[in-house]
Formats: structure tokens, C-alpha cells, sequence
């Protein structure tokens, strides 16, 4: 197996998307299975019992998947280990996941935590680039496209722009009443969170 095909195997989320993914877990009201035998268990019911679904799912032989779930195998190499972990919270708790997200999406927005390099561009003159922490709302309109473009699968590429404008918009411009258009773009992110 050459490095890309192992690259392209390995389950890998960017910060945005990690960043969502734990402002999901947060809202778990039951916490999600840890091990692997019941992390195998519990995609088994959503597969139906279907070892092959899982294995395909998991990007792993039958033969393993039925190890894990009969307890033979305990600890997972890394690759699984995440497949596993991202797997099981896709599934876990969806109906409480839908109602927090429908309500960020419409009526709530939530909340951005995010250290990165902050550039702009805008007429006249405006702050140099640098490193900037900032906690900011964003609005239900943003996370409602951000939502939709997760759902649909977007990349990281595909997320930053439209983070970058929520929080532009809601940070920088104040939802309009200064600093008419300007653009903030970051990129360099040490940190980032989302809270719902």
C-alpha cells in the first residue's frame, strides 16, 4: 500500500469540521460507546447485523469486524480506532443532534472560538494581518449553510469562506454598521471551536 492510498483510507477532518464534531458530542445526552467491541455492536444495529456493510463502512475485512465484535480484537490501530470513533458519532443520538441543529440553523446561531491569522482586504485602510483570537456569534442564516455544506460533504477548503464572512460579518463589520466591505480571511489556525 503506497503512502496516498494509506492517506486516502485514514478518515481526516479538518479544524471546521473536527471543531462541529465535538460541539456535536457536547450534546450528547448519553455518552457515545468507547469501546470497540461496543462501538462494533452498536454500527452493527445501524448496519442491520451486516458484518459486510460494516467491514465496507470501516474500510476493514469481514473477518476483522467479526473479531471485534466477538471480543477477539481489543485495540484497534489508529486508522480504525478514528474510523470507529467518527462512525459511531455520525450515528449515535441522531434525533437530539437533529433538534440542537435545527434550532442553531434557525432561531439560535451559536457560538465560534477561533485563533488563526486574520488578513483583509476592504476600500481605504484597514489593520495589517496578524494572529487574532476571537469568540463571536454566528448567525442562524451561517450555520444553516454551514450545516448544509457538512451534510453534503464539503472540505475544509469549502468551509473556510463561509466561516470567514460569518465572522466577518458578525465580528468585524458588526452585522453591517462599520467597516463597510470588508473582507476578513484567516488561514494558520491554531485553535478552533464551535458551541451550539
Amino acid at each position: 500500500m503506497t503512502i496516498n492510498n494509506a492517506q486516502q483510507l485514514a478518515p481526516c477532518r479538518g479544524k471546521v469540521l473536527e471543531a462541529l464534531a465535538r460541539a456535536e458530542r457536547q450534546v450528547f445526552t448519553r455518552p457515545a460507546p468507547k469501546s470497540a467491541k461496543a462501538q462494533v455492536k452498536f454500527l452493527l444495529t445501524q448496519a442491520k447485523g451486516s458484518t459486510r456493510a460494516l467491514a465496507e463502512r470501516l474500510g476493514v475485512s469481514r473477518r476483522t469486524a467479526e473479531r471485534y465484535r466477538a471480543g477477539t480484537l481489543t485495540t484497534p490501530q489508529k486508522r480504525l480506532r478514528a474510523a470507529l470513533v467518527e462512525e459511531t458519532e455520525s450515528e449515535w443520538q441522531p434525533q437530539v443532534r437533529a433538534q440542537v441543529r435545527a434550532a442553531a440553523a434557525t432561531s439560535r446561531g451559536m457560538m465560534v472560538d477561533v485563533t488563526a491569522f486574520f488578513g483583509f482586504t476592504c476600500t481605504g485602510s484597514s489593520d495589517d494581518g496578524r494572529e487574532r483570537q476571537i469568540t463571536t456569534d454566528i448567525s442562524p442564516t451561517y450555520v444553516k449553510r454551514i450545516l448544509q455544506l457538512q451534510e453534503a460533504g464539503a472540505t475544509e477548503e469549502e468551509l473556510y469562506p463561509i466561516v470567514a464572512e460569518a465572522i466577518t460579518e458578525s465580528y468585524f463589520t458588526e452585522w453591517g454598521t462599520r467597516s463597510d466591505g470588508l473582507r476578513a480571511d484567516f488561514t494558520s489556525v491554531s485553535s478552533f471551536s464551535f458551541r451550539f
